[in-house]
């Protein structure tokens, strides 16, 4: 994962037009393939919403099962930024955004399944980062997304800005499930590799569920990250 704050002025001037009809602002960032570039733009992104924000900005890594969001700021990916802190409850007192295969869950508590999800303060900023608690699931469980309004609504009150970083679509559905809970959907193409074809289908598909393509991101890996009026097609 790369630093891209400074080659994303226009991608952050885009998504300022966003309006949400309540609380904080929502944006996803997502590719048709992988190896894109798109952990290292929602990252990016991120930190530029919790310098600007009152409250607070969330990343969402919806990779549940690598955690790469909250394992590159461990390393130190980021100038400046800390490491992950302390660790809070991240269902703020909802239904959670996932569901696993069975209700028996390490330690043995009987609402453990729905505390797997956690956030940590990145230390020196105002950005929260999720991470999913794999180590609390039982042997063979599995683990899926699921479409969780309230859950949305929660951390809009407790954030200015919930940026969602999604698997690449063909690896996984999970960024088109969430996509009707965004107030705008960024593709994230590598210049100059991504077929347009792929860009088309994905817009398709974000927009069959419910989702609003805001544009997409031109991302060059660390020499250019900005946003395209207009998608290919």
């Amino acid at each position: 994962m790369q630093d891209l704050r400074e080659e994303m002025a226009s991608v952050w001037r885009s998504a300022s037009r966003l309006t949400a009809a309540s609380g904080g602002r929502c944006v996803m960032f997502i590719s048709a393939v992988p190896e894109e570039g798109t952990s290292s733009v929602a990252a990016s992104f991120a930190l530029m919403a919790a310098a600007k924000s009152d409250k607070a900005a969330w990343l969402v890594d919806l990779d549940l099962r690598r955690n790469a969001a909250y394992g590159a700021f461990r390393e130190g990916f980021a100038r400046g930024v800390g490491q992950p802190g302390r660790a809070y409850d991240a269902s703020l007192r909802t239904d959670p955004i996932y569901a696993v295969s069975s209700a028996s869950v390490r330690q043995g508590s009987a609402n453990a399944s729905t505390k797997l999800l956690a956030v940590h303060e990145i230390e020196r900023t105002r950005l929260l980062v999720t991470r999913f608690r794999n180590e609390m699931l039982g042997e063979g469980q599995r683990v899926r997304l699921r479409t969780q309004p309230g859950w949305w609504g929660a951390v809009r009150k407790a954030a200015d800005w919930i940026v969602v970083d999604a698997p690449a679509l063909s690896e996984s559905p999970a960024g088109l499930a969430m996509a009707a809970q965004m107030d705008g959907v960024f593709i994230v193409v590598q210049a100059d590799a991504t077929g347009a074809d792929d860009v088309a289908n994905l817009r398709g598909e974000i927009e069959a569920h419910g989702g609003r393509v805001a544009g997409a991101v031109l991302n060059r890996i660390g020499s250019d990250a900005r946003f395209a009026d207009r998608l290919a097609g």
